[in-house]
């Protein structure tokens, strides 16, 4: 009977070990298999295995192999299965958590505080333990063992400048765009389950990936995600208490704007001719159009739905925190103005709904519901401005309500998803799909303008294909140019 060849990567192998039985595994100096790949076949690729090991995590053979194998073999197990992938959800975890206890304690005044009381002390190593943080996050320290082994291959000389090619080369950019990819897929496994095989395709990796396509591949898994970090840090150099100024908060917060931008823009960074005018302006059209497509909601179980409502509660945070800190509000710290808030969260829903109120029918109703919606515009400016010449309000209140109110609204679309069958019975539906469309819409302009902007020098994208791929990638992105002549939008 020929042996199995299997791995402990799947439950055959998990099987066998739990019988005490033994597992070859055969390593080869090369391997005569290879292919290229883009960005988004790599996405696909690293979020099946993560996926597959979020599984792994849910499953009894893990739970039984953890209690069989002695400490030093249960090490080694965690390290070559699961164990990279809870690092890296770890690595993100903090970052959010991170930036959450930041922003209670911007919202709450305790850092002003405690830097006062460290002053006054003289205790300036409570100080460097507050900021000491941001120095460390996104998995910084991770790559000391690659330096290590650089220097252990090659040499000092040659390891430092293979480091420094490497970062011209944007590696930290896909490095942490990967980081965000693991973690997402890893992240939602273990919360709601559901892994399976993703299809990484093999055609010809020298092709534009269109905007609309990348947006909708990366948006709950990066962009969201990404946003919600930008706000969190919008939040700390707003109202937070940061010693030094500006450039402190720059230098302190480098790291996890970073994050932000990798995660934002790495798609578009990493995507054949994503800077060339034409097709960018293929994509603004082929963008416009899928606003206009009705997507379901992927989550089933109700373990699930409670497990996604628990989490979308944080978003909670932005409204209760910065309705206190507006000049409106003075130092009443009662709970009746987090209630008021709400009222007025309620009146703005109303007025979106009647300015995206389409009736089917013609003739005198469309054309009073153009004037309803008219007035209501007209007087809506009007009621601002008389509330900011009448009241404390000032223009910067109205920009952190609406920094209020933004995330507050995510979490409506996020509850209403989750619920989505309870929403469509209460007739809700078509208007939180048009509240969706408008937060897609606006998320999605702040992606295109920086990349539009971009397209618009000619240099950029000989630049992109330059640095960031091999000389055979660029070779045959510039022969596909010339074969199509002078239809510059033909896809490459």
């Amino acid at each position: 009977m020929k042996q199995a060849q299997v791995t402990p990567w799947n439950g055959e192998g998990f099987n066998s070990t739990l019988r005490q039985g033994n597992i070859t595994h055969h390593e080869y100096i090369q391997v005569g298999k290879g292919r290229d790949v883009g960005l988004n076949q790599i996405a696909l690729f690293e979020g099946k295995v993560a996926g597959g090991n979020g599984e792994q995590v849910l499953s009894r053979d893990v739970y039984r192999l953890g209690q069989l194998f002695d400490f030093f073999r249960m090490l080694s197990f965690y390290f070559t299965t699961v164990g990279y992938y809870v690092c890296t959800m770890m690595t993100v975890l903090t970052v959010y958590i991170f930036l959450y206890g930041r922003a209670y304690l911007a919202f709450s005044g305790l850092d002003r505080g405690i830097s006062k009381y460290a002053k006054l002390t003289g205790n300036t190593s409570l100080n460097a333990v507050l900021n000491a943080q941001f120095l460390v996050q996104i998995g910084v320290f991770t790559a000391v063992p690659m330096i290590m082994g650089f220097i252990l291959e090659m040499g000092l000389l040659k390891a430092v400048f293979s480091f420094i090619t490497m970062q011209l080369q944007l590696c930290s950019v896909f490095f942490t765009f990967s980081l965000g990819t693991r973690t997402h897929y890893f992240g939602r496994t273990i919360l709601h389950g559901g892994a399976k095989y993703r299809a990484t395709g093999r055609g010809f990796v020298v092709q534009h990936i269109k905007f609309a396509e990348n947006y909708r591949l990366y948006s709950r898994s990066h962009f969201v995600k990404a946003l919600e970090v930008a706000l969190l840090l919008i939040v700390y150099l707003a109202y937070g208490y940061i010693e030094g100024g500006g450039f402190s908060a720059v230098l302190l917060t480098l790291s996890s704007w970073f994050l932000v931008i990798s995660w934002l823009f790495a798609p578009y960074i990493f995507n054949p001719s994503g800077f060339e005018w034409q097709k960018t302006v293929e994509d603004f059209d082929d963008w416009t159009s899928w606003l206009l497509y009705k997507g379901g909601a992927h989550i089933q179980t109700l373990r699930g739905r409670i497990l996604e409502t628990i989490l979308s509660l944080r978003f909670l945070i932005f409204q209760y925190g910065i309705v206190y800190k507006l000049h409106l509000t003075g130092k009443d710290t009662s709970v009746a103005i987090y209630g008021f808030s709400w009222v007025i969260l309620v009146f703005i829903v109303m007025i979106f709904k009647i300015f995206t109120l389409s009736p089917k029918r013609s003739g005198n109703f469309q054309l009073m519901m153009r004037f309803v919606q008219g007035v209501t515009s007209i007087g809506l400016v009007l009621a601002v401005a008389l509330v900011v010449f009448f009241t404390d309000l000032s223009i910067a209140d109205l920009f952190a309500s609406i920094l209020a109110f933004i995330p507050t609204g995510w979490l409506i679309i996020c509850l209403s998803i989750t619920w989505k069958k309870i929403v469509r019975r209460l007739g809700l539906w078509d208007s939180v799909r048009e509240f969706s469309r408008m937060y897609d819409a606006g998320m999605g302009m702040i992606l295109f303008a920086p990349v539009a902007l971009m397209s618009w020098f000619p240099f950029i994208s000989t630049f992109q294909s330059r640095l960031l791929f091999n000389q055979a990638f660029s070779r045959g992105l510039e022969i596909s140019l010339i074969l199509a002549g002078n239809k510059a939008n033909v896809d490459t």
